[in-house]
């Protein structure tokens, strides 16, 4: 099953929900693009291409709901939102990435009516989810080139079927390498502090047939240090024009102890992730999540943190292009200078490739 789609006979967007995975499998139905705007804030939808999608399909949704007299005043109900949309994830590039592509689709048809708007809104998101399965597919076979039989690797966050239409991308990376006959053993970052790797990771891997440990975050430099790791695969939420990537709060940690050891740092993602409009990473709004995420850890029955204490809760952090050896996209691999060999991938790909 996919983990965004579209229900016709609502119309509504279903998402699986994926706060409550792993104890259960529950899809929710979204109705209206402000159920979709709620969805991504709360997490329930995350990962950059599935919140793109999600984005889509929920400005479809309000195009189906409008009830403007013409194409002009449904795009510009639709603007209003877009913004909404794009507000609930900032740092993901892809939800706007999807909404502009979405909103360009009915542009080009805003003179032949609302019906026409409609229509063409409601494909333009149908193609970007479709286009996302074999997107992550071919990331997947690129990247598996660079993993060999009986190799350990580590991963950090969630980037698997559940944060993309389907597939995955770094996770799709080892799913690939499975389906070549590969032994690949993943060591999971528990990803703190909601624990993607723990919670959705490991039980990709598990539906996947794929050997696994979990680990702490803090011990991926443990075993790196050891020579027990091949390689270690992120995906990512925004690049940078230069390469810099934001990714899962963590990531940037790993990087250097990747860095340090001398293990390959691989970060797998879509061409619709960058955005070359920022020159660098430090141009990339990063996302503080509410402090209880951080403070509300329990032992046992009992909270961890004392009572009045404060905390800080980045969603995200930027890795330097330098610490990054080399990226697995739909087009292939991409190695150093990346400026040069990301604008040559982009080339007349993006909304905002040459702006």
């Amino acid at each position: 099953m996919r983990t965004v789609t579209w229900n016709s006979a609502g119309p509504a967007v279903e998402v699986i929900d994926q706060r409550l995975l792993p104890a259960e499998l529950k899809v929710l139905s979204l109705a209206s693009a402000e159920a979709v705007s709620a969805a991504i804030r709360d997490m329930a939808v995350r990962g950059a291409p599935a919140i793109g999608a999600a984005g889509a399909f929920g400005l479809a949704l309000a195009a189906h709901q409008s009830a403007a007299g013409s194409g002009e005043a449904m795009l510009h109900e639709l603007q209003t939102t877009a913004a909404l949309l794009g507000r609930s994830r900032p740092t993901a590039a892809n939800l706007g990435w999807a909404l502009e592509r979405v909103l360009q689709a009915g542009r080009s048809r805003q003179l032949e009516g609302p019906a026409a708007v409609r229509e063409a809104i409601h494909a333009e998101a149908q193609r970007i989810a479709d286009e996302d399965v074999l997107v992550n597919q071919a990331i997947g076979r690129h990247g598996a080139d660079l993993l060999h039989d009986g190799d350990t690797v580590i991963h950090h966050c969630n980037t698997g079927a559940l944060a993309t239409v389907d597939y995955g991308t770094a996770l799709g990376v080892i799913r690939a390498a499975h389906e070549q006959g590969k032994a690949i053993h993943v060591l999971v970052d528990e990803t703190r502090p909601r624990l993607q790797g723990t919670r959705l990771t490991a039980w990709e891997l598990q539906q996947l047939g794929i050997s696994f440990d979990i680990i702490t975050d803090g011990a991926a430099g443990f075993y790196l240090r050891r020579g027990e790791v091949a390689a270690a695969l992120v995906g990512a939420d925004r690049v940078a024009a230069n390469g810099d990537v934001a990714n899962k709060i963590g990531t940037y940690m790993l990087a250097l102890a990747a860095h340090d050891c001398g293990v390959p740092f691989y970060c797998a993602l879509p061409l619709s992730t960058i955005d070359t409009r920022l020159a660098s990473g430090e141009a990339i709004a990063i996302e503080e999540r509410d402090p209880a995420e951080v403070l509300d850890l329990k032992w046992g029955d009992q909270r961890v943190s004392p009572p009045g204490a404060r905390a800080r809760n980045p969603a995200f952090d930027v890795t330097p292009a330098r610490l990054v050896s080399a990226w697995i996209t739909e087009k292939g691999i991409l190695r150093q200078p990346f400026g040069p060999s990301l604008a040559a991938a982009l080339e007349g790909t993006l909304p905002w490739a040459s702006s």
